[in-house]
């Protein structure tokens, strides 16, 4: 079911890879079928995008534990002609990523069942310490970790539960510009 909305453009596959690029972030290493089991889609559908971010050089093959699984992990530092991603480049992909899904979400989501065409996005601009702004991340951080064990266990998974992207940017505002 997934992987229809992926194919009909109501998941975008930017949002695949970018799940893909976050879970190896978190993990160090990742088989199509380990994000497979998280991400509840194929393995075949993931082994796809792990090899399309590969050939834009933004993760590599991973050293093997056997034969048969074929790890990924993000650019090791020296392993290559070319640097690897940093950081701030890994920060900037991921938001061109995000934005890039959500432009082709509200483009193509009457594509999507009616009770998925709505979404919850929203603004707001508050006035914080800095102290106060990391504390409103970790919040935000703890609502989402009350979902993550249906990542790994599909079996935790409500009926009709799909994946949705959850985009937080936290950020003060510069005067004059």
């Amino acid at each position: 079911m997934t992987e229809d909305l992926v194919r009909s453009g109501a998941l975008p596959q930017h949002a695949v890879r970018t799940a893909l690029l976050e879970l190896l972030a978190e993990l160090g290493t990742l088989t199509s079928t380990e994000a497979a089991a998280r991400l509840g889609l194929s393995s075949g559908l993931c082994s796809f995008h792990l090899r399309q971010l590969a050939r834009y050089g933004l993760i590599e093959e991973a050293p093997a534990v056997d034969g048969r699984a074929r790890p990924w992990c993000l650019p090791r530092t020296g392993t290559q002609a070319e640097p690897p991603v940093q950081e701030d480049e890994f920060s900037e992909l991921a938001r061109g990523l995000e934005d890039e899904s959500h432009r082709r979400w509200l483009a193509h989501r009457t594509q999507a069942p009616a009770e998925w065409q709505q979404d919850e996005a929203f603004s707001a601009v508050v006035h914080l310490t800095p102290a106060e702004l990391a504390a409103v991340g970790a919040e935000v951080r703890g609502i989402l970790a009350r979902y993550r064990d249906r990542e790994a266990d599909p079996a935790a998974r409500p009926a009709g539960a799909r994946p949705v992207a959850a985009v937080t940017r936290l950020f003060p505002l510069l005067e004059g510009h």
